[in-house]
C-alpha cells in the first residue's frame, strides 16, 4: 500500500478508485508503478540504479497484464483515471495534466518520428480510442470524443470530434 502525506490524499484515491483498489482496478498498478518510476528518474546512485531497475521489472509485467504503457519520463499530474482495460499508450515525452481521464484505447503520441508530443491541460477526458498526435495543445477541460484523431490543438473547455478531429463550440458542464 502506498504512504499517504494527509488523509486527504487518502480520502481522495478513495474517491478516485473505490476501497479496494489494487484488487478491482488494474490502472492503479499502472499508475502506481509509474509513479513510484517517476520517483527514480534522475537518481544516478547504486540504490538509484537497483530501483530503476526494480521499476523496470514491474513496468513490463503490469504494461504486459493491463495493456497499458505509461513510461517513467512521461509527465502525467496527479489524480489521472484510467478507465477500462488496456490498449493504453502514452509517448515518453508527452505532457498530461491533473485530474484527467483516459478510456481503453487512448493513444498520446507523435504524428512523425521526432515531430513532437501534445500538451495536454488539466482535467482532459479522453473517449475511447481517442488519437492524440502530434506537437498540439489540448486546453484545459477539453473532451475528446471516442474516435477522434485528433491533430489540431483544442481549446479550453471545447469537445472534438471526428476524423480528423474538428472542435465544436461550448463548455462541458
Amino acid at each position: 500500500m502506498p504512504s499517504y502525506p494527509n488523509a486527504a490524499a487518502k480520502a481522495t484515491e478513495r474517491a478516485l478508485y473505490g476501497p479496494f483498489p489494487w484488487l478491482l482496478q488494474p490502472s492503479y498498478w499502472a499508475v502506481r508503478v509509474y509513479r513510484y518510476g517517476r520517483s527514480t528518474v534522475g537518481d544516478k546512485s547504486v540504490v538509484g540504479k537497483f530501483r530503476h531497475v526494480v521499476h523496470f521489472g514491474l513496468y513490463s509485467v503490469v504494461r504486459l497484464a493491463t495493456g497499458i504503457d505509461l513510461p517513467r519520463t512521461a509527465d502525467i499530474g496527479p489524480r489521472l483515471m484510467i478507465h477500462h482495460f488496456g490498449g493504453i499508450i502514452i509517448h515518453p515525452q508527452a505532457q498530461i495534466g491533473t485530474d484527467c481521464v483516459l478510456r481503453h484505447g487512448v493513444t498520446v503520441g507523435e504524428r512523425h518520428e521526432k515531430g513532437g508530443v501534445p500538451l495536454v491541460g488539466n482535467g482532459v477526458v479522453f473517449g475511447a480510442y481517442a488519437q492524440v498526435l502530434g506537437p498540439i495543445v489540448v486546453g484545459d477541460g477539453a473532451t475528446l470524443g471516442s474516435l477522434s484523431v485528433v491533430i489540431r490543438d483544442v481549446p479550453a473547455g471545447a469537445t472534438a470530434v471526428g476524423i480528423p478531429a474538428r472542435v465544436l463550440g461550448g463548455h462541458r458542464a
